[in-house]
């Protein structure tokens, strides 16, 4: 299989998985313990904290440890939004944003919160200039992603945070994609709140972290025990988070050579297939991104169906469709970029890891265009959406 689907999750790293096996059948204790099994768990749990706050630059109490970006997510949005609430009922967030972010707001408008989501140009980047505009009296909350998890577009945080800033309002980054490609220093990015995962940076899934800056109010969502300094309550995933740490470490350590070299490959990718269908359509940013991502429009063909068809063929790829109830919805990320649902549904996304290859790469550029042309072979190809031609993205 060639697998071009590092967005959605990576394979765990070997020295990950030989880090975090101790911790299964051996120091198995719960950190909470006070005998000596329990004070080994709590000492790989203290060295782990310290591992994540060397790579945030950051406090090792600034850390809270999660089951994943989702769960920061939520944390980070409602857990400041229900400690702050005397001060404001206002969050700012942006139509772009990762699920967990946007269901989060949603769910707390439904309690009485306003919610403002900033528009994106055509490039799918946030304008600090609106952002400061819609910020009130009573904003309580900034969150914008720091990558988009569909193009790999950057968005400007250091100048949008510098604007919450101003105005003391917290700011929280969504930076699962950017883990392992972007510094992530929160005091250079100017950052109160930043959420990680791990199985995106080939550790194991179901941890994740959320930092939280020193002074930074927030209401706990899962109660009932002390851990994590009692913000989020539950026995702590020793193995796990022992296995995030390794993680966070070796993506520190190679993040320059392997974003030239997945770059490189992500560049020979788009450039083969935008030459064998010059029809092809990026949709982000074309330098500021992600340098494993890569999102294209095939013009007459549903993206499913295109991802259907690789998959056949042993090449493993993203849709921008999601199915809900029985009926491919299009991307909301694309469709706030100003495409049409019809362009929205035909795209796919591409995301490479270190461990793909060039001759992987040249083997898909030469199977896609042939499945684009079968599938297109009996339609004329929609014009492209005017807000891109506008800015002149192709």
């Amino acid at each position: 299989m060639i697998y071009l689907d590092h967005a959605a999750t990576t394979p765990v790293d070997e020295a990950v998985w030989e880090a975090m096996q101790p911790y299964f059948r051996q120091a198995y204790g719960n950190p909470s313990s006070l005998y000596a099994l329990g004070r080994q768990a709590r000492r790989a749990l203290d060295e782990a904290r310290e591992q994540a706050a060397e790579f945030l630059g950051c406090r090792p109490a600034e850390i809270i440890f999660t089951s994943g970006g989702s769960e920061s997510n939520n944390l980070a949005v409602k857990g400041v939004a229900y400690a702050r609430r005397q001060q404001g009922r206002h969050i700012v967030t942006s139509a772009i944003e990762h699920h967990t972010v946007l269901r989060s707001c949603q769910q707390l408008e439904e309690e009485g919160f306003e919610v403002t989501y900033l528009p994106v140009d055509a490039f799918g980047q946030v304008d600090p200039a609106a952002l400061a505009a819609a910020l009130r009296e009573d904003t309580l909350l900034v969150s914008l992603m720091h990558a988009n998890n569909e193009t790999g577009t950057l968005q400007p945080i250091k100048a949008c945070a510098a604007v919450a800033r101003a105005r003391g309002i917290p700011f929280h980054t969504d930076a699962v994609q950017s883990a392992g490609f972007e510094p992530l220093q929160v005091d250079a990015l100017g950052v109160d709140l930043l959420s990680l995962s791990a199985h995106k940076i080939h550790g194991p899934k179901g941890v994740g972290l959320l930092y939280v800056r020193s002074g930074i109010r927030l209401r706990p969502q899962i109660v009932g025990g002390r851990q994590e300094r009692q913000r989020r309550a539950g026995t702590e995933n020793v193995a796990g988070i022992v296995g995030f740490a390794t993680a966070l470490e070796l993506a520190a350590r190679h993040r320059e050579e392997r974003s030239r070299y997945i770059g490189a490959l992500r560049d020979r990718l788009e450039q083969g297939l935008r030459a064998a269908c010059p029809q092809a359509r990026l949709n982000g940013h074309p330098q500021e991104r992600l340098p494993h991502l890569l999102n294209l429009c095939w013009p007459g063909v549903e993206g499913e169906d295109l991802l259907l068809l690789l998959d056949s063929r042993g090449i493993a790829v993203s849709s921008g469709s999601a199915c809900t109830s029985g009926a491919l919805e299009p991307s909301h990320v694309l469709l706030a970029m100003g495409l049409s649902r019809e362009w929205a549904r035909s795209s796919l996304r591409f995301s490479l890891g270190h461990d793909n290859t060039v001759r992987e790469i040249d083997t898909v550029v030469e199977e896609l265009p042939r499945l684009v042309r079968q599938l297109a072979a009996d339609g004329e190809p929609p014009a492209p959406p005017v807000s891109f031609r506008r800015a002149g993205a192709f």
